[in-house]
Formats: C-alpha cells, structure tokens, sequence
C-alpha cells in the first residue's frame, strides 16, 4: 500500500513506541499520588511538556495535556467564552478580560467558514447557548483577509480563532497578523494548529497567540494525545470537572505513555523540521506537475505550488501552503469513486477531512473556498508524509491516470 492521507496517519515512529514502553510496564504510577512511583511519573509529564514547549518557544508551565486536537479545541473556545462571562458578571475583572462599557451581554467570536468541525461545531453548541459567532468568507485559495477579521470586531468579541494550516487546502494562513490585530484590540487568539504543529516553524510569541491546540498523531506519534498552550496569566477555566490533574485545570488521570510518545514524536519533529519540509515540498511539487502532464481536466484547489503554477494564473505564496499537501479536483470524476478505485490498486487517499468521513456533501472548506459541488466533490486530496518516497509519488500518478481514464470512460 502506498499512504498518502496524512489524516488516517498508519504508523508510529519506532522512537515513540520505545518511549512509550516502560510507561505501559515499569513506570506505571499514577502522577498524582506522593509514592516514588508516582513522583517518577510526574517527573516524566514535566520533562515532556518542557521538550513540546520547545517546539513552539512556550514555557513548560503553559503546556496542557488532552486527549487531542478535538478537546482542546473545545477548552479554548468554551473556556474563553466562559471567562469573559465571568469578567462580565465581576466588577473586579482580570487584566485583558474588560470590555467597554455598553458591550453586549454574551460573548462574541470570529472564526472562519473552513475551520475543522472541532471548531466549528464547538462555535454551533456556543451559539445555541448564546453566544454570538461571526463566520468568515476565504479567497480562492483558502487565505481569510486579516482585514476582514479586524472589520467583524464587535465591543463584545471575546476570541479570534483562526486555524494555522487547513487540513484539506493545505493553506497556511496569516496567522502572526491576525494576532497582532487580536492584541492590539485586547482580544484573545487562538488558532487550530493540529496540522501545523511539528510540520512547520511555530513561535507562539512571535506569532501572537494565546492557545493553540495540537494533536500527537500528526507527528506520527501515539492517538489519543495532544495538549493546549494556554498563555501564561490567562486563567482558563476547566472544560473537564473531578480531581486537580493538569495543575487544576483539567481533571483526569494523565495519559503517561502517551504523552511520553508524543513528547518524542515533537523532539524528531523538531530535529527534522527543515529536511522534512524541503523534501516534502520538492515531493509535493513533483506529484503536482506529473498530475497536470499525464492528466487532463485537473485543477488545483488551494494555493499554488511554484512558479510554472503561478503561470496558470495563480498567485504562487512560497510559505502559503503545506509542505506535503495535494488537493486536485478532476473534472468529470466522483471524487468517493477514484477513492474507491485507488484504494483497490493499493493507494490510499481522502476526498476532505476523516472527521467527516462517510459523509454524502461535498468538502465545507472547498464550498467555502468558491468551488461548485461538482468540483467539490471531484477532488481528492493526497497528504505526503516523512515515509513516502519519489517513486511512490511517480507510481502514484500513473494509477490515477490509469484510474481517471477507466472513470471517464464510463460518465
């Protein structure tokens, strides 16, 4: 089989399966408990939040533990919301919680139409609670406007949350301006970085953010973990109620094993991230271009890939999309029925996100980004990783080619 859907990622890295080992065997005390065993695990969650800060120049105090993207998406946006209602309801609110005098009595949060459902369903669940929640429109290519976020500013807005990379047009969006313009307006910002975190460059100062969600399966380590970077000073409060794990904040015995997985993952992560990026840029670039020359009737959704791209008309943003992602509609083609054909001639690939998988609409972010449902639903995104090679990507395009003729012939 060759993996080509980074969202169903199928194989650990053997360093994190071995630093996971001796948590599941030798190390198995509770964090919280007093006992060595326990301290020697403690000692462990602490050694591990300090190496995934590195990754992103946070402190080891500001890393939080999840069980993934999903809920920390959920903490960071039901957190922010119940915090400003806090400083609302007292007089006395903390520093960079305050509104004018007059603001609206629920929360508001500016989010985009292309957002994962974690954030997007998160934001559906506030507003039928009542919150207020505006959605913003992207370009052709998937960039949301930081122009635009400024604009949808209400006295009352609590949260920006803007995703870093989207998962399925590969866009890699304006994310250091959106949050100087959230900070400059005394609102908090946080960004989706699931897809980002451990593929590219990320600086939590330098880009301006106060959360950021991530998830350790991205890294090919363990499922089941990840974390949320709360700003130090911003006093979230807990989404999961019981005991007094995560300093208070997040109720719940640790993960050890997996936590310890995915604190090894981010440190190859770290150590490869420039080798990784160009190879898998050149990688994506090449399987881009034997599409448009072996293939008719293709077209690429999101940003462009290089310079002969920008000659098709796009603009070509060097730092635009994701090193390893591929997101082409084929005209003519139902893209479930090329994913079915490839999967059968041992290629497999995604038609959107895998939290969505099964369902009969077309990708939101496609919609969102201009295209009809009928390019919509002819596209099919393919997501290079650190275990595919070159000749992978060539055989890959001459079974889709194959496979696209064989379609063709039958609509």
């Amino acid at each position: 089989m060759i993996y080509l859907d980074n969202a169903a990622t199928t194989q650990m890295l053997p360093e994190a399966v071995e630093a996971m080992t001796p948590y599941f065997r030798d190390f198995y005390g509770n964090a919280s408990t007093l006992y060595e065993l326990g301290q020697r695990s403690h000692a462990k969650l602490n050694r591990c939040r300090k190496s995934l800060g590195n990754l992103i120049g946070a402190g080891r105090d500001e890393i939080y533990f999840t069980s993934g993207g999903s809920e920390s998406d959920n903490w960071a946006l039901k957190g922010i919301c119940d915090l400003w209602l806090s400083a609302r309801r007292n007089s006395s609110s903390p520093e960079n919680t305050s509104r004018p005098a007059g603001a609206a009595d629920v929360p508001h949060i500016i989010t985009t139409k292309i957002e994962h459902h974690a954030v997007l369903n998160t934001c559906g669940w506030l507003a039928e609670h009542g919150a207020e929640v505006t959605y913003l429109d992207v370009d052709e290519e998937g960039f949301v406007d930081p122009a635009d976020i400024e604009a949808a500013i209400l006295p009352n807005t609590a949260l920006i949350s803007v995703m870093m990379a989207n998962n399925e047009a590969g866009t890699i969006e304006p994310v250091a301006e959106i949050g100087k313009i959230a900070h400059k307006r005394g609102i908090f910002f946080h960004t989706d970085a699931v897809q980002a975190f451990g593929q590219i460059p990320v600086n939590v100062d330098e880009m301006n953010i106060d959360l950021l969600s991530a998830s350790s399966h991205k890294l090919y380590g363990p499922k089941g973990a990840g974390l949320l970077y709360i700003r130090r000073g911003i006093l979230l409060p807990s989404l999961i109620h019981g005991g007094g794990q995560e300093r208070g904040r997040r109720a719940g015995t640790e993960n050890l094993p997996g936590i310890a997985g995915f604190a090894k993952a981010a440190e190859i992560a770290g150590e490869a991230m420039q080798e990784r990026v160009e190879r898998e840029s050149r990688l994506r670039d090449l399987m881009v271009h034997l599409i448009f020359q072996q293939i008719k009737g293709v077209s690429l959704n999101g940003p462009a890939v290089s310079d002969d791209m920008a000659k098709s008309g796009k603009v070509f943003r060097p730092s635009g999309r994701l090193p390893g992602n591929v997101n082409i509609a084929f005209a003519g083609i139902d893209g479930e029925a090329l994913l079915t054909l490839l999967d059968m001639d041992g290629v497999c690939a995604s038609s959107g996100s895998a939290c969505s998988s099964g369902s009969l609409d077309p990708s939101h972010v496609l919609l969102a980004m201009g295209k009809d449902h009928a390019s919509a639903r002819s596209s099919v995104r393919f997501s290079i990783g650190a275990y595919n090679t070159e000749e992978e990507i060539v055989k890959t395009v001459k079974i889709l080619a194959r496979d696209v003729e064989k379609l063709r012939q039958y609509t």
